[in-house]
């Protein structure tokens, strides 16, 4: 049986479920490995909610079992990759849906992190361009999840350490947003610098999706507040230069772009005020700040 990363056994703190989900990861692993005829090939990583196992298939290619935590993000990523066909993403080459498990193909360690922005906006534009397909039936619709967004920012309390001004703009953006919710396409749904991976057969291939059927404008907010640190000194001029780049290198509209990440950078706002007491004041004012930044 495979040992666990210390990593993974420290996610059991946090709740019930999850320490269910690790105690059966190794046997879940051992299935996998079973099953398919896999070889271990090196030892085990992790990522924020899944354990990763490098791993040989029969015929001796180098390839990665992954264990997701069971819940919305990963019920279909199987679907999505399988869709995509390793077009712009990380090949699916084996599925267990029931158990949250996916045979991938395996890539490089290095991530688009080394890259610069103007670089590296110019690989994600071209990622979204492959991989926003036609929408998958079984996908959540994000015009759904915008509308629960919409009943949080309207029952935010005066108080609440966000700009009431800003979470107007939020609610009327919204709306919006759920009047004329565009051509629904597959969406990576966290696609950012971290996403984004080098690989052998193409330079660099995406990775981790959590789809939603939805807008592909929607897209851009996670590249806005990775990398936060790089933009200190200079953080409007930093986020519209990255916002600018992959609007142009997408031929995205503009404003429908910016309508997004106001209402998806709110929402992230509202999620951090959820942690209560351990709610960070730092990541709460990167939020704010970010959303007045790329704001004319």
């Amino acid at each position: 049986m495979i040992e666990l990363p210390s990593g993974v056994r420290q996610l059991a703190a946090h709740g019930p479920d999850w320490q269910r989900w690790v105690d059966g990861l190794a046997r879940t692993a051992d299935d996998a490995l079973h099953r398919w005829g896999l070889r271990t090939d090196g030892p085990p990583t992790h990522g924020t909610a899944a354990l990763i196992v490098p791993v040989r298939t029969p015929e001796g290619v180098p390839a990665v079992v992954k264990i997701g935590f069971p819940d919305a993000s990963s019920e279909h990523e199987h679907l999505v990759l399988r869709r995509w066909g390793g077009h712009g993403a990380v090949r699916l080459l084996a599925a267990d849906p029931h158990h949250r498990v996916v045979l991938l193909e395996r890539l490089q360690p290095s991530t688009l992190v080394v890259r610069s922005d103007v670089q590296a906006c110019a690989v994600v534009a071209d990622i979204y361009r492959r991989i926003h397909v036609p929408a998958i039936p079984q996908l959540r619709s994000l015009t759904t999840d915008v509308a629960d967004w919409l009943k949080i920012f309207e029952n935010l309390p005066a108080d609440a350490p966000i700009p009431r001004r800003l979470v107007e703009h939020a609610v009327t953006l919204a709306r919006e947003l759920i009047a004329d919710p565009g051509t629904a396409r597959v969406l990576h749904g966290d696609l950012h610098y971290r996403r984004v991976v080098a690989a052998e057969r193409e330079p660099w291939l995406t990775i981790a999706p959590k789809p939603v059927n939805g807008d592909p404008h929607s897209e851009l907010a996670p590249m806005l507040w990775q990398r936060w640190d790089e933009l200190a000194g200079n953080v409007r001029n930093g986020v519209r230069a990255r916002f600018y780049s992959l609007v142009d290198a997408a031929g995205f509209d503009e404003h429908r772009a910016r309508a997004w990440v106001v209402v998806r950078v709110v929402h992230e706002a509202t999620r951090e005020l959820d942690r209560g007491a351990h709610a960070d004041t730092a990541t709460l004012t990167r939020y704010v700040t970010l959303a007045k930044a790329i704001q004319d």
